[in-house]
């Protein structure tokens, strides 16, 4: 006889609710797994900032940002979204990445959130290696294409 498996209530990763027998109302829980996953397949959000803007859209992620208040008190480094009218928040784990939109780069999640800053280009010295510079310059410029390096102003 096959032994029955116990799942938990919720997934390891993103804490999604699972469904079990006999659960009341399971479309609501379905529906909160289906709003975070939407949220997170996005993989953005539009800005860092500490209060909910208003009006709120549906859908848009925001990064809480530290000190946060209002509706989004005690939710610092948490993903918001607004879904039915409502925030719903997303507890990073350690490495997760979003784009920012608004810096036009990404952010990656170590104890908080993260953003790398630009190299200065080489300049002076005593030998000048065009190879090299140009060689450096493409990498640069390739990393700010990734989001990984903000553009420079």
């Amino acid at each position: 006889m096959a032994q029955a498996i116990a799942f938990p209530s919720q997934t390891v990763n993103f804490e999604l609710p699972l469904l079990f027998t006999g659960q009341a109302q399971k479309e609501f829980f379905l529906n909160q797994a289906l709003a975070t996953l939407d949220a997170l397949l996005v993989g953005s959000i539009e800005e860092a900032r500490s209060t909910p803007p208003t009006p709120a859209q549906e859908g848009l992620c925001f990064l809480v940002s530290p000190n946060a208040d209002g509706d989004w008190l005690d939710h610092d480094d948490e993903i918001a979204v607004r879904v039915g009218d409502a925030w719903h928040f997303i507890t990073p784990s350690e490495g997760m990445e979003v784009y920012d939109r608004t810096l036009g780069q990404k952010r990656v999640f170590k104890t908080q959130w993260e953003l790398t800053s630009s190299p200065t280009p080489p300049q002076g010295g005593t030998v000048v290696d065009a190879e090299a510079r140009a060689a450096i310059s493409e990498i640069v410029n390739s990393l700010r294409t990734l989001g990984i390096l903000p553009e420079t102003t």
